[in-house]
C-alpha cells in the first residue's frame, strides 16, 4: 500500500489473463483487479512464460499472488499460503473422437498422456500411477491448456486433462475433442501467497472474496467468461432470412444513411450488425458490450455516444469504429483483403491483429494477404507462438470465425439485393435501385 501497486503473477491464456478488444482481461485478471481496487492500490502484471516458474518468481519477491487457476492441493500446501477457494471444477479427460474411448484412469495405462509440468493434473497422475500399472505421461513444459488441447486434436498425444472450465471455454474451438470420463475429486481454486511470518495480505484477500462471494461480483466475473459461443454458429439460413424480414427493414435506412455518409457497403454495415447483435438494439452480453453493433462502452465514450442502446447511434458508431480499423492498414493492403483484416482487428483488437500479420511474415507468408493471415490467427491461442508476440493471447479462432460469418451474412445480401428480393424493400422513402457492387 506504501508503494501504491501489486503485481500479480499468472499465466496467458483465456482462463486467466490475456489482451482482448479492449486490453488487459480474463478471469483471473478481472477477480484480482477487483481485489486491488478493494486494497485502493493501482494493479500491474508479470506473465510466466511457464507455469513450473511462478513458485519461484513468487518466492523472489517479483509479486506479491499467484492467480492463474492454481488448484490447492496438499503438496502446494507446504510452499504457498493459500487464501480461500473461490472456484471449484472437476478435472476431465479429453481423447480424440474417433479412437476408442477411455472410460476410467486405467484405461489411460498404455496411452500417451501430455499434461502441463509441474500442474495439478501431474499430481493426479502421480497417485494413480502407484496402484495402475503402465500409466505414463509427458510433462509439457512452456505449454497452455489451448497447446495441449490442440495436440489431442493433431494425434500428437491420445488424451490430455483439464479443468472442467477451461474446457467448456475452448471445446468449440476443437470440435475434434470430446470428454472421456470426469474425476470424482473437486478441484478448488486459490490465489497463492509467500509462506512467511505475514500473512495480512492473504488476510485482505478472505475479506474481499467474502465480500465478493456475497454481493454477486464474485459470480458476475465468472459469468462474464464462460463458454458464448452460441454467438459463432455458422449461418442459420432459416433464422437468417427470418430477421431480414422481422428486423432489418426497420433499421435499413440507418445502414444505408451510415453507410452513404462513410463511403461504406450498406450491407456489409448489415452484417456486421447482424453477426453483433441479430439486429437487436437492446442486445447485451456478459462482458459489457450493449446495442445493435454491440459495443463496449469504453469504445462508445471514444466515440462520443452517449446512448449505446440507441440504434441509430450504435450503427454510426460502429460505421466509424470499423473504418478507425481499417484506416489504420498500411495502404498497399488491398482490398477485399483490407476489409477482411479490419473485421478482424473489429473483433479482436488492433495489435492482435497486427501480431498475427508479424507472425505471418516470419513463417514466410504474405502479412498483407488475408488467407495468409487467417491461417495464423489460431495460432494466437497456442504459447508457443503467442509467447512470442507483443499483445500475447487471443481468441484468434473467434475471430477467424468472425470474419467467415460476416462474409457469409454479406453475401447473402449481395444476392438478395442485386435481385431486388422483396424483404429488402424498406417501408422508406430511402429504398433506392440496388447497387451491383460488392466486394470480392
Amino acid at each position: 500500500m506504501e508503494r501504491g501497486y501489486m503485481t500479480l503473477l499468472t499465466r496467458n491464456g483465456a482462463s486467466s489473463y490475456f489482451l482482448g478488444a479492449d486490453g488487459e482481461t480474463g478471469p483471473e485478471y478481472e477477480l484480482v483487479r477487483a481485489f486491488t481496487d478493494f486494497m485502493g492500490v493501482d494493479l500491474k502484471v508479470q506473465v510466466a512464460d511457464a507455469f513450473s516458474k511462478l513458485s519461484g518468481q513468487l518466492q523472489a519477491s517479483q509479486g506479491e499472488l499467484i492467480a492463474a487457476n492454481l488448484t490447492r492441493t496438499p503438496a502446494r500446501e507446504l510452499v504457498f499460503r493459500f487464501g480461500p477457494s473461490y472456484n471449484e471444477t472437476l478435472v476431465k479427460v479429453v481423447y480424440r473422437r474417433g479412437q476408442a474411448k477411455p472410460r476410467s484412469m486405467q484405461d489411460l495405462a498404455g496411452l500417451r498422456i501430455g499434461v502441463i509440468a509441474g500442474s495439478s493434473y501431474e499430481e493426479l497422475l502421480e497417485e494413480a500411477s502407484q496402484t495402475i500399472d503402465g500409466l505414463t505421461w509427458d510433462a509439457v513444459q512452456q505449454a497452455g491448456m489451448e497447446d495441449l488441447l490442440l495436440a489431442v486434436a493433431q494425434e500428437d498425444f491420445d488424451v490430455t486433462l483439464v479443468d472442467s472450465s477451461i474446457f467448456e471455454i475452448n471445446r468449440t474451438f476443437y470440435p475434434r475433442l470430446a470428454s472421456a470420463f470426469t474425476l470424482d475429486q473437486p478441484q478448488p481454486h486459490a490465489w497463492a501467497f509467500q509462506r512467511d511470518d505475514d500473512d495480512s495480505l492473504a488476510q485482505q484477500a478472505e475479506l474481499f472474496l467474502a465480500l465478493a462471494r456475497d454481493n454477486g461480483q464474485l459470480a458476475a466475473i465468472q459469468e462474464r467468461f464462460e463458454n458464448h459461443s452460441h454467438q459463432l454458429d455458422p449461418v442459420g439460413m432459416h433464422t437468417f432470412l427470418k430477421q431480414v424480414r422481422a428486423r432489418l427493414p426497420k433499421f435499413m435506412p440507418m445502414f444505408q444513411e451510415a453507410a452513404e455518409t462513410y463511403g461504406m457497403d450498406w450491407r456489409l454495415l448489415a452484417a456486421i450488425g447482424y453477426q453483433e447483435s441479430h439486429w437487436d438494439p437492446d442486445a447485451s452480453s456478459p462482458t459489457g458490450v450493449r446495442g445493435l453493433m454491440m459495443l463496449t462502452l469504453n469504445t462508445a465514450s471514444q466515440l462520443g455516444l452517449d446512448d449505446r442502446t440507441d440504434p441509430l447511434q450504435s450503427v454510426d458508431g460502429g460505421a466509424r469504429y470499423f473504418l478507425r480499423m481499417k484506416n489504420r492498414m498500411p495502404d498497399r493492403i488491398p482490398e477485399p483483403d483490407r476489409t477482411w483484416m479490419a473485421l478482424a482487428a473489429y473483433n479482436m483488437g488492433w495489435g492482435h491483429l497486427e501480431d498475427a500479420r508479424v507472425m505471418t511474415q516470419r513463417q514466410g507468408g504474405d502479412p498483407d494477404l488475408w488467407a495468409d493471415v487467417r491461417q495464423r490467427l489460431p495460432m494466437l491461442t497456442q504459447e508457443r507462438y503467442y509467447s512470442k508476440t507483443r499483445y500475447g493471447y487471443a481468441r484468434g479462432m473467434e475471430a477467424q470465425r468472425y470474419v467467415r460469418n460476416i462474409r457469409n451474412y454479406f453475401d447473402i445480401l449481395v444476392w438478395m439485393d442485386t435481385r431486388s428480393h422483396p424483404t429488402l424493400v424498406a417501408s422508406t422513402d430511402r429504398a433506392e435501385t440496388p447497387s451491383t457492387t460488392s466486394i470480392n
